[in-house]
């Protein structure tokens, strides 16, 4: 196991690589957050900064958690080639698509409909681990272009609201996610 405070090269090469990551969050009380992430939604910034586009979906746990701590795990497995787990610890915040600097944020990634928040993480900590009981698997497509992308298209803008309303304004555990205040 190797533990350090910043990605390097050759960890960075192993997460550009990785068709999904899972990221995982906790508000102080209530339930843990673990969420798998893909559709290349994630930007290394820097060996201390990682920012991610997170789409829309059922629920809206990340975005609610982190209003109540900033704490964040990223975790990218290898399911081809050699055994590798590489977990990224640090503290995050999110970027609604009413808060200022959504658009220079969320510039860089693909214009999906649906985006809901943009993520920054600043990393302190960085860790490895074997990895050997993670099974091959092998990457056959991603499924959000095809299904997820065209589902929040056919809704429109208004649509999108709508859905947030019902399904992404709260909580599993009731903490509000700000996805219309931003906070």
């Amino acid at each position: 196991m190797a533990i350090g405070t910043r990605l390097n090269r050759s960890f960075r090469a192993f997460i550009e690589k990785q068709p999904v990551f899972f990221v995982a969050t906790a508000a102080p009380e209530g339930r843990v957050n673990l969420s798998p992430k893909g559709m290349g939604t994630l930007e290394i910034l820097s060996d201390t900064h990682i920012r991610w586009l997170n789409l829309s979906g059922s629920g809206n746990e990340t975005a609610a958690h982190l209003r109540q701590s900033d704490r964040m795990t990223l975790m990218f497995c290898a399911f081809e080639g050699d055994a590798l787990i590489l977990r990224v610890y640090g503290t995050a915040s999110a970027t609604h698509p009413q808060d200022a600097d959504w658009a220079e944020k969320a510039a860089a990634f693909p214009n999906h409909a649906g985006s809901r928040q943009v993520i920054d993480m600043k990393i302190d900590m960085v860790q490895t681990s074997c990895g050997s009981g993670v099974p091959f698997m092998n990457f056959e497509a991603q499924r959000g272009p095809g299904e997820l992308v065209p589902y929040f298209e056919e809704m429109g803008p208004e649509g999108v609201a709508a859905y947030w309303k019902k399904k992404n304004t709260r909580s599993i555990d009731g903490y509000e996610t700000g996805i219309f205040d931003g906070h």
